[in-house]
């Protein structure tokens, strides 16, 4: 009973191994730049030459990295060393996403770095260019589950935002914010 239990815990971990060094292959092949001590999970991504991940991430499943641009030099998403990101998160890249080291981003949070046009009204929404500008994350950030990032927002070294927030403005270093838009709950 024992024996039978052990040898399928071993089975078990070298099918999770296979399976990894599968994925990483898979994703180095195809361009993407990620430190063979990054557990790679189930992600969707449509341009894996744009993903840079660093070493000791934890990444969780069902991970989504949608590019807007067909072809353009990457990478445009920078993911630092000892990064925690949750599962269901997406990231919508037209410009560029940088996460920083030892951050933790909470599952289903989404980033967005661009808008749709609206500035002529004779032109339908859906035919005008976007707006876009990058987000940065530094380092030691968390950002609590259900958050959504958008474009242009930059958020200083250790602060803390809270779950559910709506993040359209930067954020100081060390601050705590949270709410729909977020504000300022207070320094850290």
């Amino acid at each position: 009973m024992i024996r039978d239990k052990i040898l399928f815990r071993i089975n078990d971990y070298f099918d999770l191994l296979c399976l990894q060094l599968i994925r990483k292959l898979f994703f180095a092949v195809r361009g993407s730049k990620i430190s063979i001590s990054t557990r790679i999970p189930k992600i969707t991504i449509n341009w894996p030459h744009q993903l840079s991940i660093g070493t000791h991430c934890t990444l969780e499943d069902h991970l989504t990295f949608k590019y807007d641009s067909v072809w353009t030099k990457g990478p445009n998403i920078l993911i630092g060393n000892n990064v925690f990101i949750g599962n269901n998160t997406e990231f919508n890249i037209s410009e560029k996403i940088t996460i920083g080291n030892n951050s933790l981003v909470a599952s289903n949070c989404r980033f967005i770095d661009h808008d749709h046009g609206m500035s002529d009204l004779n032109i339908p929404i859906r035919l005008q260019e976007s707006t876009t500008s990058p987000i940065v994350i530094e380092e030691n950030v968390w950002i609590g589950t259900n958050c959504t990032i958008l474009k242009g927002v930059s958020i200083g070294k250790g602060a803390v935002i809270g779950a559910g927030s709506v993040l359209n403005k930067s954020v100081p270093q060390n601050e705590i914010w949270a709410g729909i838009p977020a504000n300022l709950i207070r320094k850290r």
